[in-house]
């Protein structure tokens, strides 16, 4: 009997890669010790990972008081702070660089409750960055440039990469959004102090800044933030406690951070920051109710501009030790051993998947990213973090080296063996960038329907 015909190898393979494909994501979401993660937003197509402190928040206040006086990143376009204005209308000129650091650390404490992680991470340990809903990445909620990919290809940026997974880079960049916020003024925004020359060292005078900072929105917007919108209660209201016991909703974020500012949180026993009960504009008064008016709002905001409402507080930048950034930032070096991985789609289910440990054999927090340039290949997480022998870091919830899953998506398979590449690179160490080959084996041995093997 003559044996009857069968498809070749290669035809069956691409013949059956959607089907398979199919049954391949759902096996793999199934495997054991497979930890599935939400896809993330903006920047990267799936939740990049990050390393969280010490629950007292020390290294985190370290960071902002540092980032407050601009000495993180000094001189760096991106993540250095801007000369800050001072001055009224046709008067401004520039300033030292410099935010008000109790107005930083409330912020951050409103943002994420001063955390860089997700809420399933533990404390001195690495886990899934803290995303919002809206793109906002970490300790500051950064969502301003971290909402498209902004790298070569679509990939994300180096600088993306430094804010979603460094809490001392995103610190750094929430503290430039601030200041940002700030010299807006008066261009597009209005003005706290015609009475003080908009000093910027009186924290009365950034109530326009903060109000910006979650969004410069007022009636009609999803949340407005004019303490005059009627989906507030009459003023005067009630001081936010910033102790979890009212609702956020019911105040513009501004008073957010005033309240936060005055009653700042505790941890171990001790006070995060020392209080600072700063004045908010007394909506009883002309000069505040007119200039917040709701007739006001309307672009450029020029009839807003209002004066400083006392008692003033100032709140400048302290002094950083000389070996502050040094020790921070530290010297972390990137090292992938693996230059190879073979995935099977065709063999046992741990022959599906790769896994690829990033090391840091240099000290600090290094801060790493994963490109290429095929489509089939999938890495999780795409960003991440790997930590010198100097950090701290509990075991066994913790590892040091950042760990990668490569899988495949067979249905974009150009063929039944291929080969990619898996870029593997670091913002902030010396070391080039290391390359993981990819081989591909999708030979499936799949008969063709109505055929027999039978002689």
């Amino acid at each position: 009997m003559a044996r009857r015909p069968t498809i070749p190898a290669a035809g069956r393979t691409l013949a059956v890669l959607i089907v398979v494909g199919a049954l391949l994501a759902a096996a793999l979401a199934g495997l054991p010790g497979r930890t599935p993660h939400a896809s993330a937003c903006g920047a990267f197509l799936r939740v990049p990972y990050t390393y969280e402190a010490e629950q007292t928040r020390s290294s985190y206040l370290a960071a902002l008081d540092a980032a407050s006086a601009n000495a993180l990143l000094p001189g760096d376009p991106y993540f250095g702070l801007p000369p800050v204005e001072r001055g009224v209308r046709a008067q401004r000129t520039e300033g030292a660089p410099q935010v008000p650091p109790t107005v930083l650390k409330a912020i951050s404490w409103v943002e994420s409750t001063m955390t860089m992680a997700s809420l399933s991470t533990r404390f001195n340990s690495s886990g899934p960055t803290l995303v919002s809903f809206d793109c906002g990445y970490g300790i500051m909620q950064v969502t301003t440039g971290m909402t498209v990919p902004l790298g070569e290809n679509n990939q994300p940026s180096s600088r993306q990469v430094s804010v979603a997974t460094h809490y001392a880079n995103n610190i750094a960049r929430g503290a430039v959004i601030l200041a940002q916020k700030w010299n807006q003024a008066p261009e597009s925004r209005p003005i706290v102090g015609t009475d003080t020359t908009a000093a910027p060292e009186l924290v009365e005078n950034w109530y326009y800044a903060v109000w910006s900072y979650n969004g410069f929105t007022g009636p009609g917007a999803n949340q407005s933030n004019h303490p005059l919108d009627p989906s507030f209660s009459r003023w005067p209201r009630e001081r936010y406690r910033c102790d979890g016991t009212q609702s956020r909703t019911r105040y513009p974020y501004q008073e957010l951070i005033w309240g936060c500012m005055a009653s700042p949180p505790e941890r171990d026993g001790a006070l995060l920051w020392e209080p600072l009960p700063a004045t908010l504009p007394d909506l009883t008064r002309p000069e505040f109710a007119d200039a917040l008016s709701i007739a006001n709002w309307v672009f450029p905001y020029r009839n807003m501009d209002m004066p400083t409402p006392r008692p003033t507080h100032p709140d400048t930048a302290p002094a950083v030790a000389s070996g502050f950034r040094s020790q921070l930032f530290a010297r972390p070096e990137l090292e992938v051993e693996v230059s190879t991985v073979l995935i099977r789609l065709n063999g046992l289910p741990g022959e599906t998947r790769a896994t690829v440990e990033v090391e840091n054999v240099g000290s600090g927090i290094l801060s790493w990213a994963t490109t290429t340039d095929e489509s089939w290949i999938v890495v999780d997480p795409p960003a991440g973090v790997a930590l010198g022998a100097d950090v701290t870091c509990f075991a066994p919830q913790c590892r040091r080296a950042g760990v990668l899953e490569i899988t495949i998506n067979p249905t974009l398979l150009p063929s039944a063996n291929v080969v990619g590449t898996l870029r593997i690179s670091s913002p902030n160490s010396s070391r080039p960038d290391r390359l993981v080959r990819v081989e591909v084996d999708a030979d499936f041995e799949v008969g063709a329907p109505g055929t027999s093997r039978a002689e």
